[in-house]
């Protein structure tokens, strides 16, 4: 069973913002209390944990991605054209997501330290 994901991040409040407001998963208490740490559910008993401390935003390949499912892909690239957020399918043509052969819609975009995100509508 899946525990955890740790992103390191250089700018915790930019990306704690973006996965609250953008990607719209929900923040949990954390134990440190320190200002340096947010933590997502993102499971049942998973979570996601960003960390500050990077020292610097860094490029980072499309194949290592996070990847969320959604209800709605209109919904969802609705608040990402809102908010001025570039996606693209998989081979990188912009604004278009990718359709896999079981029917499966996929985008992907990078989030403000520039990892990837995939996001679907597979009805899990």
């Amino acid at each position: 069973m899946l525990n955890h994901i740790a992103v390191y991040v250089f700018n915790l409040e930019k990306s704690t913002a973006f996965y609250r407001d953008i990607v719209q998963i929900d923040t949990i208490p954390e134990p440190f209390h320190d200002g340096r740490h947010t933590w997502f559910k993102i499971g049942t008993h998973s979570q996601l944990h960003l960390i500050q401390g990077a020292k610097e935003i860094t490029t980072h390949d499309k194949n290592s991605h996070l990847c969320f499912s959604v209800t709605s892909m209109d919904e969802f690239i609705a608040r990402l054209n809102a908010h001025h957020i570039p996606f693209e399918n998989w081979a990188g043509k912009a604004g278009t997501p990718t359709k896999r052969v079981d029917g499966v819609q996929q985008i992907y975009f990078t989030d403000p330290e520039g990892y990837w995100i995939e996001v679907n509508d597979d009805k899990y």
